[in-house]
């Protein structure tokens, strides 16, 4: 039964209470009073877990060089697209020039080569001396020497034709390769080019810094640390005995390190393997945005077990609430007119608004239905220490 609590009134001015059949209960200031009763509530564990950005990416030294520019330190926020670090390239641009002269280069002998074939195919001549004399010496080798190579049977003035024309197309795809080389070389010295910048793949802040302006970083070296801290989660490590009871899409109940603050989180992933040391599976769950806290803070997360019986606890509104520093207490009635405040110990959300309570509070006590603090109110459950502190240790 979800419904644990039975609301009682009494009329706002008089001083005590009157608890009657078919009444509510009111304090004196008009507080509604509830009566604590115990709902089946499943068993539950308590795992630490660390809040981590939703997106982190950690750069590293792609090739050696000097560190000539850093955009920002720790904290400070970039746009996507931002060149957060640049490595001194004044080497490979200088090899850039080279490769862009290399092409111009090929570029041009696969020109000129394309102009002899054509120059071959229509007035080709093995001659070497084609152009002097009035095109004297190509006329009497066509006239007079490949007629006569051909009848004496020394040579094939065709065959010698189609060898020249395909030595010609031959030097076309030598040129047309070197171009292709040259090419490559550029698109090489491009990407090393980029390997000296780091830039932002998403907006976010640098949450980590290694190196320096001047430093000197060799491949693989760790430069810095760039995260998206808009969206948290939480990443815990569960038993595998676990796991049945936890599902993608669940709300689970969580404990942030910052005043304790207690938030409802989604299961967003769930690792498909466990680590076979630890036996534990990796689960991310998603933090409410305005969550308080950051990246690296201690969280704890509570777990339901599937596997164990279920138990009859104490449940009292979330509104019931309250929180003496960091430690969550309730508003206990203890007699006409008096009321104290009293440390408990939490345990999981039953249902949307109701949350069990593992000690500090007994069924069938009276408890504010709103927490709040009243200037008649006393602490119980709470030792004094020496210097005049209280030991939580003892309330649980």
């Amino acid at each position: 039964m979800r419904n644990t609590l039975i609301s009682l009134t009494l009329p706002a001015l008089m001083i005590g209470w009157v608890v009657g059949f078919g009444q509510e209960a009111v304090a004196a200031d008009g507080q509604q009073v509830l009566v604590v009763k115990s709902s089946p509530v499943g068993a539950s564990t308590t795992l630490g877990g660390t809040v981590v950005p939703f997106r982190e990416v950690a750069f590293s030294a792609q090739m050696p060089g000097r560190i000539e520019h850093i955009s920002g330190v720790e904290g400070d926020w970039f746009r996507r697209g931002t060149t957060l670090v640049a490595l001194n390239s004044e080497n490979l641009l200088a090899k850039r020039q080279a490769a862009q002269a290399n092409l111009s280069k090929a570029r041009a002998a696969y020109r000129n080569a394309r102009v002899q074939y054509t120059r071959q195919v229509y007035s080709g001549s093995q001659m070497a001396s084609d152009n002097m004399g009035m095109d004297m010496p190509r006329l009497f080798d066509r006239v007079f020497t490949r007629p006569a190579a051909d009848m004496a049977g020394v040579d094939n003035p065709e065959l010698t034709r189609r060898a020249q024309i395909y030595a010609q197309g031959t030097q076309i795809d030598q040129a047309k390769y070197g171009m292709i080389q040259a090419q490559a070389q550029l698109r090489e010295l491009d990407a090393s080019l980029r390997d000296t910048r780091s830039i932002a793949p998403f907006s976010g802040v640098i949450v980590a810094k290694h190196i320096e302006v001047g430093d000197t970083v060799q491949p693989g070296m760790p430069l810095l640390s760039f995260a998206d801290t808009r969206h948290l989660q939480i990443k815990v490590e569960i038993p595998a005995r676990l796991m049945p009871g936890v599902k993608k899409g669940m709300i689970l109940s969580a404990k942030l390190d910052v005043g304790k603050a207690r938030v409802d989180t989604r299961v967003a992933q769930i690792f498909p393997m466990a680590d076979p040391q630890r036996h534990t599976v990796t689960v991310k769950l998603d933090l409410p945005k305005g969550s308080p806290g950051g990246p690296g803070m201690y969280a704890e997360v509570m777990i339901p077990d599937i596997t164990s019986p279920e138990k009859n606890l104490p449940t009292i509104p979330k509104s019931a609430v309250i929180w003496r520093g960091s430690l969550p207490a309730v508003t206990v009635v203890v007699g006409e007119g008096r009321t104290e405040q009293r440390l408990v110990r939490l345990g999981g959300l039953v249902g949307e608004d109701l949350i069990s309570i593992l000690s500090g509070l007994r069924v069938g006590e009276k408890i504010l239905a709103v927490g709040a603090s009243h200037t008649t109110s006393t602490w119980s459950g709470a030792k004094t220490t020496m210097d005049g502190s209280e030991d939580p240790a003892t309330t649980y």
